[in-house]
């Protein structure tokens, strides 16, 4: 038995021994699609209690989740949850409200420390062992809002940086985590399990972490909002790093409300004094003299079914044909990424060809050296903070040697080759990295902040922008074990770089699997985007009109033979015998379509730049 199942078995005995297990339906969930607003609503009439709130995510986590064929999302339940939501009744009953979460289930991603019975481990087992001694700022901030921490949801293991060839959802602890839409659909990464938990309604919402794509992928891929904040606005004390630079805290949630209502309560209005960049700014704006302004207090005010009516948004279609040309984009893909672009100017706004006056939105031009000299350096300092874990108190190197002498349940599927590269780096600033061309890392600051500002702030203010719009990623591949992710085109880079914030919004779907767009803007112009993407919500209701269904595998049709058309119709033996050969065929030919198409040979510059582009997007 692994430790991931033991677990797992513990928390159910201690949560559901109350509850009977039985199947539950989307249709027959209580509180299918309930807003925070909803749910504060009724447990203010003393129609709900926290405790009967906690007990049906529960019970419907045991159902759909932690089954054999389930979303497995959710990688522990909190024991404590029950006892916490029992406290937020008592302090409600007693007057006591302390937010606008008082009371509601918030699942976290296992890279988020809690300082009590749970682990936080960002999937690996080196970090499994002794919880944190303290909670990261973003629990503690949850707590002082009444919210009940739920769980911990499964991840792209470390985030999705250990290897070139990572899963998107998996984790030695946790496992492959699934797309509610289609079991064998990938929720993307790394936050898999955040969206895929909010999309199945496992929670009210649910926390994630970005560095490049690991917020707004999963909420493309599972059909939810994805709120990726300003880099500092949300604090990273107690949260597994990729890089300082980069590193943001997240929301998924069902609504843009649910998004806009949970910022207010995780922000860090000041410095929080764990977290340097709470007191700051990130790094498009270093240098440029603007301070960090006076946030709001509830984002909530923001809200505006006609937020879109004269708009001016800026579109960018750069990357939306594929990154790789032997990998085109299929057209249904672009059309629904044009028709989501058509509902815009339906709803009043003014679109702007921003390709067409050249500006360049690929991404910043020193991001992964960035992020690898920031990993090696930012990780050790993590692991100083933990006691009781494998690589408490170690570096990178360790991290490594803990793979290698468990790769039996650490890699199984891929290897460790970016940790490799992050570990084999010169150490200072200045030095030159010959795995990137000889430059440097401070050139690579600075390449990543020029782009930023001669772009995407160029692009905003030359252009009088409220926002730069873009489809977000392509929808949802099949997860695949042996050939890893299939990544077509993603935006998020767009942000990255500078630590811009990002909303992404559902905007339709293809042959039932989601799609969405992603409003940018510059630094804390959350205000501007939640007015932007709840207009966008407002007038297009995309995910309601396709809810998850937890089918084993997507939908399609036009896809049978000739002999699987007759037996559904009880006529297989006469089609046989009449159309033998036409049927043999056609069977040919579907056996062509389904193989693999033959890969082009590509000479290793193709080949690293091919890796670097997969490796971004879904950190």
């Amino acid at each position: 038995m692994t430790s991931r199942m033991a677990g797992r078995i513990l928390v159910t005995a201690l949560l559901i021994s109350p509850l009977a297990a039985r199947a539950q339906s989307n249709d027959d969930f209580p509180f299918l699609e309930a807003t925070v607003a909803q749910l504060q609503a009724r447990m203010a009439s003393g129609a709900l209690t926290s405790v009967q709130l906690t007990r049906a995510y529960i019970e419907r986590i045991h159902t759909l989740d932690s089954s054999a064929n389930g979303v497995n999302a959710v990688i522990e339940l909190n024991p404590d949850a029950l006892s916490i939501a029992q406290h937020m009744d008592n302090m409600r009953r007693a007057g006591h409200v302390l937010g606008p979460l008082h009371g509601i289930p918030v699942l976290l991603k296992a890279n988020i420390d809690t300082a009590d019975r749970m682990q936080t481990t960002a999937g690996s087992l080196a970090l499994q062992g002794t919880p944190p001694t303290r909670d990261s700022t973003i629990a503690a901030d949850l707590r002082a809002g009444g919210a009940v921490i739920l769980g911990k949801t499964n991840l792209s293991e470390w985030a999705n940086f250990r290897s070139f060839e990572s899963i998107s959802g998996w984790s030695g602890i946790g496992g492959q985590t699934h797309n509610p839409y289609g079991i064998d659909r990938n929720p993307c990464g790394s936050s898999s399990g955040s969206g895929a938990a909010a999309s199945a309604n496992f929670a009210t919402v649910s926390l994630g972490t970005e560095t490049d794509g690991s917020v707004v992928c999963p909420a493309n891929a599972s059909g939810v909002v994805g709120l990726k904040p300003t880099i500092g606005l949300t604090s990273r004390a107690g949260v597994v790093p990729i890089s300082h630079t980069q590193d943001t805290v997240g929301v998924h949630a069902r609504t843009v409300a649910d998004a806009a209502l949970t910022l207010g309560v995780i922000q860090s209005r000041t410095s929080d004094g764990r977290d340097p960049a709470t007191g700051g700014v990130p790094l498009g704006w270093q240098g440029s003299g603007m301070q960090r302004p006076t946030v709001p207090t509830d984002y909530t005010q923001f809200l505006n079914p006609n937020g879109l009516r004269g708009a001016v948004l800026g579109i960018t279609r750069q990357g939306l044909n594929g990154f790789d040309s032997f990998v085109p984009t299929p057209a249904p893909v672009t059309a629904a990424v044009e028709a989501a672009f058509s509902a815009l100017t339906a709803a009043g706004a003014t679109l702007v060809d921003l390709d067409a006056l050249g500006y360049n939105f690929s991404g910043g031009p020193g991001e992964l050296l960035v992020l690898c000299y920031d990993f090696r350096n930012d990780v050790k300092a993590y692991f100083a903070t933990r006691v009781g874990v494998p690589v408490a108190g170690g570096t990178l190197t360790d991290a490594i040697a803990f793979n290698s002498a468990h790769a039996d349940v650490e890699m199984p599927y891929f290897n460790q080759d970016l940790f490799d590269l992050c570990n084999s780096m010169a150490t200072g600033p200045d030095d030159a990295q010959p795995a990137f061309g000889g430059m440097s890392y401070n050139q690579a600051i600075k390449a990543d902040h020029d782009f930023t500002v001669n772009n995407v702030d160029a692009a905003l203010n030359a252009q009088h922008l409220d926002a730069i719009v873009s489809a977000t990623d392509n929808p949802a591949w099949a997860t695949d074990l042996l050939f890893g992710d299939h990544f077509i085109f993603g935006t998020s880079s767009i942000a990255a770089a500078g630590g811009y914030p990002i909303v992404q919004v559902p905007a339709g779907e293809v042959f039932g699997v989601p799609l969405g767009i992603s409003f940018f803007g510059t630094a804390f112009s959350e205000p501007k985007l939640i007015k932007l993407a709840s207009g966008y919500e407002a007038v297009t209701h995309s995910r309601a009109h396709g809810l998850p269904t937890f089918a084993p595998t997507v939908t399609f049709d036009h896809i049978k033979g000739p002999l699987q058309q007759s037996a559904d119709e009880g006529s297989a033996t006469g089609s046989a015998m009449q159309s033998g050969s036409s049927a043999v065929s056609s069977s040919a030919v579907q056996s062509a379509a389904a193989a693999p198409a033959a890969a082009a040979v590509a000479t290793p510059a193709q080949s690293m730049g091919a890796k670097a582009r997969k490796v971004l997007h879904h950190l």
